[in-house]
C-alpha cells in the first residue's frame, strides 16, 4: 500500500440551514499533501467560516455493552435512535440511502443491508473482514494505539438521546485525535473519494464527534484493495448542530410514523414498492381539488414531454454517428471514444414451441411470478 500523509490542515465546513432534509454531497477534507483544504457545500447552502471548537468535555452514555450482546438485540438497539452510520442518510445527503428507506427501515417496515445474512461477495462481509487490517495499517503508520469500543454510545443529553454511535475505535494516548474510523472502498465507492473525505462520512464522523464529545477523529480508507489514505476530521460546532437539527426532524418522522418527502433515488423507489407493495381493488383517490397534487401531476407531464424531447434528439446524433462509425468498432474523437461492436451469438431456449411441443412441461415446471405495480399516465 501507498504511503500517506495526514491531513493537519483545517477544513472549510458548511452550515446546513434548511426547513428540509433534502441536499446532495460534493467534496470534503483533503490529505495535507493535496495542499489547499476543500469545501464541503449542501444544495441551498454555502460554506461559512472556519470549524468551531468545541469547549466542552462531554461524555457519552454506555447505552448497551456489545461484547457478548446478540445479533438480533444489537439490531433492536440500533432501531432506538439515530446511529452514525444513519446519520447521512438522516440529512438526506448519503448517496445509496434515502431517508424513506432509513424511516423504513427504523419504522420495521424494511430490513436494511446489515440486517441480512453476510456473503462473501457483498461489500458488508469484506468491510468488516478487512477492517482489522485497515486498523493494523493505520497504527503502523501514525504510531497511535487504538483499541475497539464494545458498546452502543448515546448522547448524554436527554434531548439528545436518539443520537447513538458505534465506534470502529478508539485511539488512545493522543490529544490530537481521539476517534478512528475504518473504510474500505471498491472500484464504484473510490470514485467517491476522489476529491477527499465524501461528504456523507464526514456527517458520520461528526455524529461522532457530537455523541462522545471529542475533538477530531481520523479516517483510514483502504481503496481498490491496495491504495490506503488517512485523512483528519476536525469537531466543527456549526455542521454539529445543523446534523442535529436535520437529525432531529427526521427522528421526528419515526416517532410520528409519518414517511418523508421521497427523492429521486433508487432507494426511495425501492422503499416506496415495499410500502405499498398492493392495491385495493377499483380503489380510485380524488385529487382534482388537491392545488399540491395537481402542480405535481402537470410537472409530471412537462418532464414526460420533455424527456421524450431529449431522447429524440439523443437518439437523432447517435444514429449520425453510427453513419461516421461505418463498419469499424471503434471512433475515436477529442474528448472520447464509441465503441460499435457486435456481440458474439448466443443460444436461447424457446420456451413457447417447448410447451408447444411438449404441454405437459408446463403443469410440471411452471412458476408463479408476484405482480408488480406499475405506473401509468392515463392522460392521454
Amino acid at each position: 500500500m501507498n504511503m500517506i500523509a495526514l491531513n493537519n490542515t483545517t477544513t472549510t465546513q458548511p452550515r446546513l440551514k434548511r426547513a428540509t432534509v433534502k441536499g446532495k454531497a460534493s467534496r470534503t477534507a483533503k490529505p495535507e499533501t493535496k495542499g489547499k483544504p476543500a469545501e464541503l457545500t449542501l444544495k441551498q447552502n454555502e460554506a461559512v467560516g472556519r470549524p468551531t471548537q468545541a469547549n466542552t468535555s462531554t461524555t457519552a452514555k454506555r447505552l448497551i455493552n456489545t461484547k457478548s450482546l446478540s445479533r438480533e438485540d444489537w439490531l433492536q438497539f440500533r432501531k432506538q435512535g439515530i446511529g452514525s452510520s444513519d446519520a447521512a442518510a438522516a440529512c438526506g445527503i448519503h448517496p445509496y440511502i434515502s431517508m424513506l428507506e432509513l424511516w423504513m427501515i427504523k419504522t420495521g417496515r424494511m430490513s436494511s443491508n446489515i440486517d441480512q445474512s453476510i456473503e462473501g461477495y457483498s461489500p458488508l462481509y469484506w468491510g468488516n473482514t478487512l477492517e482489522p487490517m485497515v486498523a493494523k495499517y493505520y497504527q503502523e503508520h501514525t504510531g497511535n494505539k487504538v483499541r475497539r469500543v464494545n458498546a452502543i454510545l448515546q448522547h448524554p443529553n436527554p434531548d439528545k438521546h436518539f443520537m447513538l454511535a458505534n465506534l470502529d475505535y478508539a485511539i488512545t494516548g493522543s490529544d490530537e485525535v481521539q476517534i478512528l474510523e475504518c473504510k474500505t472502498a471498491g472500484e464504484h465507492g473510490a470514485k467517491l473519494w476522489k476529491d477527499g473525505v465524501p461528504l456523507y462520512v464526514t456527517c458520520q464522523v461528526q455524529h461522532q464527534l457530537a455523541v462522545t464529545g471529542k475533538q477530531a477523529a481520523h479516517i483510514c480508507v483502504l481503496l481498490c484493495g491496495h491504495e490506503a489514505k488517512i485523512y483528519k476530521v476536525e469537531r466543527d460546532e456549526r455542521l454539529i448542530q445543523s446534523i442535529m437539527e436535520h437529525e432531529r426532524l427526521f427522528w421526528q418522522y419515526v416517532q410520528t410514523d409519518t414517511p418523508p418527502t421521497p427523492d429521486h433515488s433508487e432507494s426511495a423507489a425501492r422503499a416506496l414498492k415495499q410500502l405499498y407493495p398492493n392495491t385495493k381493488p377499483s380503489s380510485k383517490v380524488d385529487l382534482t381539488d388537491d392545488d399540491g397534487a395537481n402542480k405535481l401531476f402537470e410537472q409530471l407531464l412537462s418532464y414526460r414531454d420533455y424527456m421524450q424531447e431529449l431522447e429524440q434528439r439523443h437518439d437523432q446524433v447517435k444514429h449520425q454517428l453510427q453513419t461516421l462509425i461505418a463498419d469499424n468498432e471503434v471512433a475515436v474523437f477529442e474528448k472520447g471514444a464509441i465503441s460499435w461492436k457486435r456481440s458474439k451469438d448466443s443460444v436461447g431456449l424457446d420456451s413457447k414451441a417447448v410447451i408447444k411441443a411438449h404441454p405437459e412441461l408446463l403443469a410440471t415446471f411452471s412458476q408463479t411470478r408476484q405482480g408488480s405495480r406499475r405506473f401509468v399516465v392515463l392522460n392521454d
